[in-house]
Parts: C-alpha cells; sequence; structure tokens
C-alpha cells in the first residue's frame, strides 16, 4: 500500500497579492490524502477564498503571523503547516508555486520507489522562473535551479523549514537534506504578477524584512541577464490565471543596464549548458 502523503502550504492577503493559490493547491492535491493550509490573518477574503475549495482532504489552520522578526516569519509559518500534517511525507509549495502537468505522477513513483529507504530525507524538483510576465524566464545565477519540496516528516525525519522558507534543512544543526533529484517541474509565477500585485508585494516588503515604508504607483522589474523567452505549456490547473495576466501587461522589464558582475553569470550559463548544472551554486540539500 502506498504511504499516505501530506501536503502544506501557506497563505497571507492572497487577493491582494494576487497568489495563484487555488491553483497552487489543485496541482498537487491529486497526490495529497490531506492538505493543509496556514491562513495568515489577512486584509482580504483569503480564508473564504481557500474554503471556497471544498475538499474534504483540506484542512485550513488560522494563524496570526509575527511580523518584525524579518523572513524568519515565514520559515516559522511554513514549520506550523509542517507540524500540522499527519502522514510520514509532506509536499509543500509555495502560494506562488504550481507543479507542472504530469509532476504528481512523478512525485507519487518516487515516494513509492524511496519509502523504504531511509537514507532519503527529501525529493528535489526542477524550477522554471517566469520575469515579467508569464512568457518570459529568469535564468540568470540568482534564480535557484532545483529544490526540495517533498519531505520526510518527524518523527522519522526532524525537518525545519529554513531561512525564509525557501527549502529545508535537518535538526538543530541546521544538516542539508538527503535528497533525490527527480523530473517533476515546479513553475513560480512571483515576478510574473501584473504590476498592482507587485506594487503590493513592495509595500509588504517592511513589514517582513524591516526598512521603512514603500510608495509606489508602479514596479519596473530590473532588467538581468539571460532573460528568455518561454515556448512551453503552463500547468493546466493555472492556465486560466495566465491568460489573464497575460491580458494585463503592465508589469514592465527596465531598459539594460550592463554590470560587469553580469560576467559571471554568462560564464555560469555557459557552464550549466556544457556540464548540464550550475557549478557552484547554493544548495539547501545533497544529492544521495
Amino acid at each position: 500500500m502506498p504511504p499516505p502523503v501530506s501536503g502544506f502550504t501557506l497563505v497571507r492577503n492572497a487577493i491582494r497579492l494576487d497568489f495563484p493559490v487555488v491553483a497552487s493547491i489543485r496541482s498537487i492535491l491529486p497526490l495529497c490524502d490531506e492538505l493543509v493550509v496556514n491562513v495568515g490573518h489577512s486584509d482580504d477574503e483569503t480564508l473564504d477564498l481557500i474554503r471556497a475549495i471544498d475538499d474534504p482532504r483540506i484542512r485550513i489552520i488560522e494563524s496570526e503571523w509575527v511580523f518584525g522578526q524579518g523572513h524568519q516569519v515565514l520559515a516559522e509559518e511554513t514549520q506550523r503547516a509542517l507540524d500540522a500534517c499527519r502522514h510520514p511525507w509532506g509536499v509543500y509549495i509555495q502560494a506562488d508555486e504550481v507543479l507542472a502537468d504530469g509532476g504528481v505522477e512523478v512525485l507519487r513513483a518516487q515516494i513509492d520507489r524511496h519509502d523504504d529507504d531511509p537514507r532519503v530525507e527529501g525529493l528535489v524538483v526542477r524550477y522554471r522562473h517566469f520575469y515579467g510576465t508569464p512568457d518570459y524566464l529568469g535564468m540568470a545565477r540568482p534564480w535557484y535551479r532545483r529544490e526540495v519540496r517533498v519531505v520526510r516528516r518527524p518523527p522519522v525525519v526532524d525537518m525545519r523549514s529554513h531561512a525564509d522558507a525557501q527549502g529545508f534543512r535537518v535538526g538543530p544543526e541546521r544538516r542539508k537534506v538527503n535528497s533525490k533529484l527527480t523530473d517533476a517541474w515546479m513553475h513560480h509565477y512571483g515576478w510574473a504578477r501584473p504590476d498592482p500585485a507587485l506594487v503590493e508585494k513592495y509595500k509588504a516588503t517592511p513589514a517582513i524584512y524591516g526598512g521603512g515604508p514603500v510608495d509606489l504607483d508602479s514596479i519596473v522589474l530590473p532588467w538581468q541577464p539571460r532573460i528568455q523567452h518561454y515556448q512551453g505549456a503552463h500547468p493546466e490547473v493555472v492556465r486560466d490565471w495566465v491568460d489573464a495576466r497575460r491580458a494585463d501587461r503592465k508589469t514592465r522589464i527596465g531598459p539594460m543596464q550592463w554590470q560587469w558582475r553580469f560576467l559571471k553569470d554568462y560564464a555560469s550559463g555557459a557552464a550549466e549548458y556544457f556540464l548540464g548544472y550550475q557549478p557552484f551554486a547554493f544548495r539547501n540539500y545533497r544529492l544521495i
């Protein structure tokens, strides 16, 4: 019998910040026996939005996020969702991520394959980061190519959300997660949202990371090397959201502004092309 799986995510002000969170949840729901959604107290109807999905596998926990501690609040609230899960494996998704078509089958097969191997603590998925609009990818070095999105849960593994909740580490020593790479793809739409949502994102940033108030009417995203036109398909569950954002092309990428540090990006891209991986890239995991 296949091991049961818990999904978990967190979200706050999903409508104001225009997160595709309904698509996020629906993209992993077929993999899950339960799905925990940590809904932070919001200034919009986020709670009603999640309730409207109306699936018996979804379990909502309401929380009051404590700001003023930097990105640690995101790690703590992710941990709250992880700790509320009941099953030995957990699949994590952020509110601006969507698992690509076919990913459920890939992850299900890998969980079943490695369930009896205690060395495998996590599964790594591959990433596409959309930048400016859903038609362009950010390919520069700062965009992480892979990340852990399936983990073994306590008490089998003392799994802990790490830093700004991008990934996970193990135990109080924060050891990297022993993981297997999969062929599942995650689409990240956080920087492909239209201009009003990105304005709201920047306005919310001081509450999380500190700093003074932000007064903006529009956003011009900085140009970066290796922006690439995306010609593939978007996951079926997010296509309506994508099509609506394509119709609103207010999000802009600024003009090219060359900096010598970009040479590292081009060198890294060349190495990745010839070697098949990005050398010296930051990783929260160790492939075994």
